[in-house]
């Protein structure tokens, strides 16, 4: 089964098979040193550039600015839900995430 994904309204969403599923309204808690040198990052999402899946985890590339140090920088490979049984499951912002590398493995 194949899953459409894509960005809407300039970056603002996330897709998944033509509903909206994940925002760029949400502070995502990143793991230490994945975005900046704040234990842990708190990053406001400014926009989503591109998604795509690696495996069966849906990840993200965006821009956004930590809160404490006001690093702002490119995000690659944030892990924003995965896809289980064909059907899409969001990470809450909330629960620290770790970056995907290109290979699949966790940064």
């Amino acid at each position: 089964m194949s899953i459409a994904l894509r960005t809407l309204d300039d970056g603002a969403w996330i897709s998944v098979n033509d509903s909206r599923q994940v925002s760029v309204s949400d502070v995502w808690t990143l793991a230490t040193g994945t975005f900046c040198d704040c234990t842990p990052a708190y990053v406001l999402l400014e926009a989503f550039v591109d998604v795509d899946v690696d495996g069966s985890v849906v990840v993200a590339h965006a821009v956004g600015q930590c809160l404490e140090c006001g690093t702002r920088d490119s995000i690659e490979h944030l892990p924003v839900g995965r896809i289980v049984n064909g059907d899409f499951s969001p990470y809450g912002p909330e629960s620290v995430q770790w970056l995907i590398e290109p290979d699949g493995e966790r940064s």
